[in-house]
């Protein structure tokens, strides 16, 4: 068993201060006690009562409690010597996590121990309910992260193997990104697709921490740092400080002394911004539910400023893939007459790899609602300009072709759909490789069953995930796809844990849905070849359909009795507007 401790040597002798402490040293646990492991200092500090240089040791327990602790140097006469030969005795080490540091050599006029600085206090070490369940965490808790923690507690386990379920996300809320843009338009409210995580876990044996990845550690690596037979599979540290340990035995003692853990990634991405001069600061992006919240209040704003002026806003939607183009119908829809919305592309069509039902609904919807469509272009650079009543932006824009003019545009807002980055490159510090194979994009490389190559209890699944289809596509980040690859990241687990064989993951496209408007829809089903519905038809199919998947049978039936509420209360109002007009004509 070894521990690295940080011990803190001062330069003369006299009470010591944070500024004079000077090396480092690490030492072990053995039989006989500590053994450093490197030279020690021969400036020690000499306890005026017996003559002994002391080392204090900061212990900290699996339970998070702390105390500092003084031992003596039984022996000075070697470069590795040994730290009080009863320590074992005089503290409870074995209930410990191993994990200690040296907070201060003691001076002869020393008063009691002085703690450590925060940054430099060791890690809390999170607990796990029970010793030899098998350990799952999962980092992320999107479509991926939450519906395979889901799918886990959903399947049958033996009582000695069912896992521990420990989901981390920097969120409090998961949100069902594919419905924020009704966010913007009304329909929905946000606790229907932005529910707590507490809530949604609530009658489930799985664990919800709110907090942020800072450092993965695995070493459950193959031929590069040790065995696939490698008794720990890493650490995952929070920027709380906290320490989450996933060790795995393998199968090499009978499983009654097995402790198990694995660990899933799902970290997804977020909006990449800094692609041209002036985007990260004067673009909003539209991922989050913060994301959609702050659109909606900034709309409200130019709403408000614009009633009494009756000049048109103009907003521009950079990007004219599914996102842009669900958005910029939405926010046309909402601003009808006082707005002005323009949807830039660099393709010449938009939705390019959209089934052409739903590109030619998308059109006909934003010709429908005078969206300017500026096919060709991409931005160069965007600029802020004010004057004394109002703040916009000017955008600069470049022909992909020949043939086509540049163009410059001045906008009361400017949206950003183009681009993202996946959050798994950011985890470890910039000046440490990382463990992990990643490809250009930031993304983790994955086998067939979905484990990272080379760490075979990793598991990587949606935007955090690079995989291949059948014909060597990567398969694109659509909640589509988390959500197939966490039913079978969840089984593959089962499989795992239970020494079962793993499963190749398979991608089924069911087709694909995009919202035009409150009661406009595209769905274009997989399994009917040239089939689209449009429309209002389209409009309630998808809400069906998202409905049918959202997280659990109980958030399930809240917002469809929700929903049923809302579409009674238009109904019975549109009635009573028609009968309104009827009688006023009379």
């Amino acid at each position: 068993m070894a521990a690295v401790a940080t011990v803190l040597l001062p330069s003369a002798m006299h009470r010591v201060s944070p500024s004079s402490l000077t090396r480092s040293l690490a030492f072990s646990i053995g039989d006989d006690g500590f053994r450093l492991r490197s030279p020690f200092n021969s400036r020690r500090v000499r306890d005026s009562s017996s003559g002994n240089s002391r080392i204090a040791v900061h212990c900290v327990s699996n339970t998070g409690t702390s105390r500092d602790k003084l031992f003596p140097l039984a022996s000075t006469s070697t470069p590795c010597r040994t730290i009080h030969s009863g320590f074992k005795q005089s503290f409870p080490w074995r209930e410990l996590s191993a994990r200690f540091v040296a907070t201060e050599a003691v001076a002869n006029d020393a008063v009691g121990v002085p703690s450590l600085p925060q940054e430099e206090m060791p890690p809390r070490v999170y607990t796990w309910p029970y010793k030899k369940n098998p350990r799952v965490c999962i980092l992320g808790g999107g479509f991926g992260g939450l519906y395979t923690a889901l799918r886990l507690e959903s399947l049958a386990w033996p009582d000695d193997k069912k896992p521990q379920v420990l989901l981390v996300d920097q969120a409090e809320r998961f949100v069902f990104k594919p419905m924020l843009y009704e966010i913007l338009s009304g329909e929905v409210d946000s606790w229907e697709i932005a529910p707590r995580f507490a809530d949604l876990l609530s009658n489930t044996a799985v664990q919800f921490v709110q907090d942020r990845v800072k450092v993965l550690q695995p070493c459950d690596h193959l031929g590069i740092n040790g065995s696939a037979k490698s008794d720990s599979a890493g650490t995952v540290l929070l920027q709380s400080g906290l320490l989450i340990e996933y060790d795995w035995i393998c199968i090499l003692i009978t499983y009654s002394n097995l402790c198990s853990a694995r660990l899933v990634l799902a970290l997804g991405s977020e909006t990449k911004l800094d692609v041209v001069p002036g985007s990260a600061e004067y673009a909003l992006p539209f991922s989050t539910l913060e994301d959609a919240l702050k659109l909606d209040s900034k709309l409200r704003q130019l709403e408000r400023r614009n009633f009494s002026k009756g000049s048109p806003i103009s907003v521009c939607i950079v990007g004219c893939g599914y996102a842009g183009v669900e958005l910029a119908a939405t926010v046309a829809e909402r601003l009808q007459d006082r707005g002005v919305v323009r949807a830039i592309n660099v393709e010449s069509m938009i939705c390019p790899t959209a089934p052409p039902g739903n590109r030619e609904a998308a059109l006909k919807v934003l010709t429908s609602r005078k969206v300017e469509l500026l096919l060709g272009y991409f931005v160069r650079s965007i600029q802020k300009t004010s004057d004394s009543d109002s703040e916009k932006y000017i955008l600069e824009l470049q022909p992909a072709e020949r043939g086509m003019q540049s163009q410059i545009l001045e906008t009361d807002l400017v949206l950003w759909t183009v681009g993202s980055k996946p959050l798994l490159s950011e985890l470890e510090p910039r000046e440490q490789p990382l463990e992990l194979p990643l490809n250009a994009r930031g993304q983790a490389e994955t086998d067939e069953t979905l484990r990272v190559k080379g760490h075979p209890r990793i598991f990587a699944l949606g935007d955090s995930s690079s995989l291949r289809d059948l014909k060597g596509k990567i398969l694109p980040p659509t909640a589509q796809v988390a959500f197939q690859q966490a039913d079978f990241t969840g089984w593959n687990l089962w499989a795992a844990i239970n020494d079962r064989p793993l499963l190749p993951f398979r991608f089924q496209n069911l087709g694909e849905m995009m919202t035009l408007g409150q009661s406009d829809a595209a769905v274009s089903p997989s399994f009917i070849d040239g089939l689209t519905l449009e429309g209002p038809i389209g409009h309630t199919a998808r809400k069906i359909a998202y409905l049918i998947r959202l997280p659990t049978d109980e958030h399930r039936v809240k917002v469809g009795l929700s929903w049923l509420t809302k579409s009674a209360i238009q109904s019975i109002a549109s009635v009573q507007d028609t009968l309104t007009k009827i009688v006023s004509g009379s």
